[in-house]
């Protein structure tokens, strides 16, 4: 869902072993260099690479196909959906595979315009004493900080007049969107509610479960009035393999799932609950029949194989994950404010009370020659980026999800996010903190 702002690490270790990135082997290397920006995208786990390759030597018949390679396709792309419900808590045939995050979001969001307009000229369903049927357009809510796969396509729907759409505010005590700010917004004709489960650039994790549980409450009233329900969707894309998800848990309705953002091939996958008979979902292409007709086009097997192990790995290890993440995350912030001093570093991301991601390092170091582009212009070791990887050509514009947030313009100005990985260790940590102070160093000298 971003692209990438330098280029990912190879991964060098053999099968069933942590592996680290390239460079990371030898400290007094010249080339040496530490990646930190594993929020943008992640290196193939080892075992997530055998499976692609095996996949592409075993399995390159048509899934479709009877024959043994096309059997073999069809049973590694059973075993893949398999593993991707047992990640999130939820059943096999409510896994679609699509292309990425950005096509998952589209298709929850037309989803549901589509829906409200086939059920408009059939039924006349805009909530039968609340809005007259000719003009009514479906009602969409996100926050202020969503991905640009969920901005976009809602900002579009907009200018085109096809929805109405209401962007709430996040909270600048909490970075988080507010419940009640969410239940605030909702009108009669109001159809989904899309909340990321983290963000991507401050690791702030939304009350996901209060807001479906709250939607819930509402659903009832509404159909007490005679009005549909309204959907819940989040995109998970950055919390999954750092942290719990459970669509029980969730209440969710739908759930992107994203493969480069867990050391998984760049495809992804949509969870839809109860598929065709709780949710609807309409397809955006039409072809072959493929993923129950949701998704048609012949599947591709390797990337599926590598997308299910990928799987199978944070399911059975996402708690040392995240126990690991978490220290060297926490050492980190504690280098930077040993390092430069507690008032000269802001960290964008700590927000008193808000639980975010383990991983997720959003800081400024004050001064008026350190923008974040120019520090790590001047960094010879670390490889990261200053907000979302996608937004990367946006100039020394602060980033809109810190300004959203509430950090100040000129400390957003100088922001870098560094994230950190399965491998990041402690004596990594300590080569970026020295590389940062060099840059700043070098910067202030020119002054």
């Amino acid at each position: 869902m971003e692209m990438e702002a330098a280029a990912a690490p190879g991964r060098e270790a053999p099968a069933g072993r942590a592996s680290q990135p390239r460079g990371c082997g030898k400290h007094n290397s010249p080339e040496r260099k530490v990646y930190m920006d594993y929020n943008a995208t992640t290196p193939l786990e080892p075992e997530v690479i055998q499976a692609v390759t095996e996949a592409m030597w075993e399995a390159w018949g048509n899934p479709s196909s009877p024959y043994p390679a096309g059997r073999k396709a069809k049973d590694i792309i059973k075993a893949a959906r398999e593993s991707l419900a047992k990640m999130i808590g939820g059943k096999p045939q409510d896994i679609i595979f699509t292309s990425g995050g950005t096509e998952s979001n589209n298709l929850v969001i037309h989803s549901v315009v589509k829906h409200f307009h086939v059920n408009q000229t059939s039924k006349g369903d805009t909530g039968v004493h609340h809005s007259p049927v000719e003009g009514a357009k479906p009602h969409l809510i996100t926050s202020s900080v969503e991905h640009d796969s969920i901005r976009l396509p809602l900002e579009h729907l907009a200018e085109e007049q096809a929805a109405a759409v209401t962007f709430v505010p996040v909270s600048k005590a909490s970075g988080q969107a507010e419940v009640d700010d969410i239940l605030a917004a909702v009108r009669p004709t109001t159809r989904l509610v899309s909340i990321m489960l983290a963000n991507n650039e401050t690791g702030v994790v939304m009350p996901v479960p209060e807001i479906s549980r709250r939607m819930r409450a509402l659903n009832q009233e509404r159909a007490a009035a005679g009005l549909p329900p309204i959907l819940v969707h989040t995109d998970a894309a950055q919390a999954l393999g750092k942290r719990r998800v459970d669509v029980q848990e969730l209440g969710v309705d739908f759930l992107t799932i994203v493969g480069h953002k867990f050391y998984g091939p760049r495809i992804g996958a949509l969870y839809v609950r109860g598929l065709g008979e709780c949710t609807l979902l309409y397809p955006m292409l039409f072809g072959g029949g493929q993923e129950q007709n949701f998704r048609p086009g012949t599947e591709n097997t390797p990337m599926i194989a590598g997308l299910g192990k990928a799987a199978e790995l944070v399911t059975q290890n996402w708690e040392a994950y995240e126990v690991h993440m978490r220290d060297i995350r926490d050492y980190l912030e504690e280098r930077l404010e040993a390092e430069f001093g507690q008032k000269r570093i802001h960290l964008n991301s700590r927000f008193p009370g808000t639980e975010r991601l383990p991983n997720t390092c959003n800081f400024s170091i004050r001064g008026p020659r350190l923008q974040g582009r120019m520090v790590l212009a001047q960094c010879r070791v670390l490889m990261a980026s200053v907000g979302a990887a996608c937004h990367s050509d946006h100039g020394d514009q602060p980033s809109p999800v810190l300004l959203n947030s509430g950090v100040p313009f000129d400390v957003a100005r100088n922001a870098l996010r560094l994230s950190v990985g399965r491998s990041t260790t402690r004596a990594e940590v300590d080569l970026v903190v020295q590389d940062l102070k060099q840059a700043v160093a070098q910067l202030e000298d020119q002054a």
